[in-house]
């Protein structure tokens, strides 16, 4: 009698979700993090450093624009760590979310020629966005230890224990608003330009080139209904010494990012039993 070692089902409840599965096709996704973080710059003359090229032209840019031209306060921190610190942190959510979001569209080929979990890529996407994260995060740390030592307006608290855990959160979000509207995107392709435009008004509604000590109290509320609010605040905070480490507002953020994975995950495991008809 022939023992499978794998089994391949056509239906599956959409709550279902097999991380044995998953965990044995791990090589493959060391293969799409590899694909994405090495390959992306191989035929590049800079290669790597464009990792770092990137938060420090935007910062720069932001130095002039916001805190020169604009007169944007920074709560009394180095204008290179405040920037710094929200453009990396930023940079990994939309990364996350931008590369999750086109996972239907972009891979539909590889989907309807061979079969694995197809949660696999979505995972990839946030694993060597994280690497990229890490390595600006390094980027961060120097200016950071520089002005640690020869400036005394930073005030690192023991709440810097929790940064990994914030980052989680931003990761969290990534993910679950990417695996949404990935399936949306298979049969209302409008969404994918709307996309782009949507997370820019996202960071304009996040306290990233502003504090949150700036923001007219009429808006506050306002403000505070978006989660990653709270994330970055939080960020600032442990880190910086300023800004807001609200527990409620993280608690919020925290169930909120919850319910958006849990929704995401449902989605994509019914769109991908038949997403390959309509893509």
């Amino acid at each position: 009698m022939s023992v499978w070692t794998v089994k391949i089902r056509s239906k599956r409840s959409i709550f279902k979700i097999d991380f044995k599965e998953i965990w044995n096709f791990r090589d493959l996704i060391l293969l799409f993090v590899k694909r994405d973080v090495i390959t992306l710059y191989k035929q590049t003359i800079l290669g790597p450093i464009w990792f770092f090229i990137q938060p420090l032209m935007t910062m720069l840019v932001y130095i002039f624009v916001f805190s020169n031209i604009a007169n944007i306060s920074t709560d009394g921190v180095p204008e290179s760590l405040f920037y710094l610190s929200g453009i990396i942190l930023w940079n990994y959510f939309a990364d996350c979310l931008n590369q999750t979001s086109d996972t239907f569209a972009t891979n539909s080929q590889i989907f309807g020629k061979v079969y694995f979990p197809r949660l696999i890529l979505p995972i990839s996407k946030i694993i060597s966005g994280f690497i990229k994260f890490i390595i600006q995060f390094t980027l961060f740390l120097f200016f950071y230890i520089y002005f640690l030592y020869f400036d005394d307006v930073l005030k690192p608290s023991i709440w810097i224990l929790i940064s990994p855990y914030l980052v989680f959160l931003i990761s969290g979000y990534g993910l679950g608003i990417g695996l949404i509207l990935t399936s949306l995107t298979t049969k209302y392709r409008d969404l994918k330009f709307l996309i782009q435009f949507g997370i820019q008004l996202l960071m304009f509604a996040s306290p990233i080139i502003y504090p949150l000590s700036s923001v007219n109290k009429s808006l506050l509320n306002f403000m505070n209904m978006n989660p990653l609010t709270h994330i970055f605040e939080s960020f600032k905070y442990v880190y910086l010494g300023k800004g807001l480490n609200n527990i409620e507002g993280l608690l919020y953020s925290s169930i909120l990012m919850l319910i958006l994975l849990i929704i995401g995950f449902l989605i994509f495991n019914k769109t991908e039993q038949n997403f390959i008809d309509t893509v």
